[in-house]
């Protein structure tokens, strides 16, 4: 069985230079670390996990909230993450709240108990004056959602600007009544998406409906239920925002079982641009959210956080959103000119 004396050996490299790549090291260069994985791997070294965690302190285990597996972007988000932490030799555990405020306090006694060693919140269902004191055990990263209270990194987008093109490329196609859909009053993405579609409507001098905002769509069902609704009212909107692709297909899905055509009778925009996008006829016009490069991001703060042992560090990295115009907006003959 090889040893690291071993890879050390190969490598040409001193012992501590090998420790300190196995270990996540922040100063060592690429090259190095390059010699010294491949090394590892021509000898089938294997590190002794255990033994590390008790030398360092550290479990070499990062937890993620998210609210649904079942969302595509969230699906996504999780994967990023993974292929980013296995390459730093972290482990991902992946913790579900279904939007629960208990489930979430629940989970986060992972780091209180120092089961991980920090945790990536993609979701926020408590105050942020709940989630505080748990800093005091390890680094928390907010991605995806953010919290302006909170003193800790946070990769975001500009929500706002989102709500604000998508709303604004349907005002742009004739539409002056827009019917708003978004996941829940708490989540402060979806504020800010909402923010961003009221500003566009009141630069065009146009009103917000509130008989027909839908605050409680998060999936497809959720989608379908909410075009019933839309069809019954006394002045029915000409096109819908909504906060996610899954919500936006169902619309469409249930539109079409009733015989409306979309875009001509009802436009439709997503958020997110998912794989969905592009397989419902007609696809989806969506606002593309950069998730992969999110992730990554996430995973490298965090390991700076772990390893720096800095938790309380305001730190804001905001990356750009892009619409993306379908069919499900424009009619095919103008989406080709």
């Amino acid at each position: 069985m090889s040893t690291i004396e071993d890879v050390a050996r190969l490598a040409g490299l001193s012992r501590t230079t090998v420790s300190r790549v196995i270990n996540n090291h922040p100063y060592v260069s690429e090259s190095k670390k390059r010699v010294v994985l491949e090394a590892m791997e021509e000898l089938g070294y294997v590190p002794n996990s255990s033994a590390r965690s008790l030398r360092n302190q550290k479990t070499e285990i990062i937890a993620v909230f998210i609210p649904r597996v079942l969302n595509p972007f969230f699906s996504q988000f999780i994967e990023s993450l993974e292929i980013a932490s296995s390459e730093r030799n972290y482990q991902l555990i992946v913790c579900q709240t279904q939007y629960s405020k208990t489930k979430e306090l629940k989970y986060l006694n992972l780091l209180k108990t120092k089961q991980v060693d920090g945790v990536i919140l993609a979701s926020l269902e408590n105050d942020w004056s709940k989630i505080e004191p748990y800093m005091e055990y390890g680094p928390i990263v907010l991605c995806n959602e953010f919290e302006e209270n909170a003193k800790v990194p946070m990769i975001r987008l500009d929500q706002a600007f989102g709500g604000y093109i998508a709303t604004k490329h349907l005002i742009e196609q004739g539409h002056k009544h827009i019917a708003y859909c978004c996941g829940g009053n708490r989540s402060n993405v979806a504020k800010e998406r909402e923010r961003g579609f009221k500003q566009a409507l009141a630069e065009a001098g146009l009103p917000f409906d509130e008989n027909a905002a839908f605050r409680d769509a998060f999936n497809i069902e959720d989608g379908k239920r909410v075009f019933r609704e839309l069809k019954e009212l006394n002045e029915k909107p000409t096109a819908v925002f909504t906060g996610a692709d899954e919500v936006a297909a169902g619309i469409i899905s249930e539109a079409r079982k009733h015989g409306w055509n979309v875009p001509d009778e009802l436009a439709v925009v997503g958020f997110d641009n998912q794989a969905i996008t592009e397989l419902l006829d007609p696809m989806i016009t969506t606002v593309h959210q950069p998730v992969c490069e999110m992730a990554k991001k996430a995973m490298d703060v965090m390991i700076d956080k772990i390893n720096r042992k800095i938790y309380h560090s305001l730190e804001i990295y905001q990356f750009p959103l892009k619409l993306i115009v379908r069919d499900s907006t424009v009619s095919r003959e103008i989406v080709k000119v």
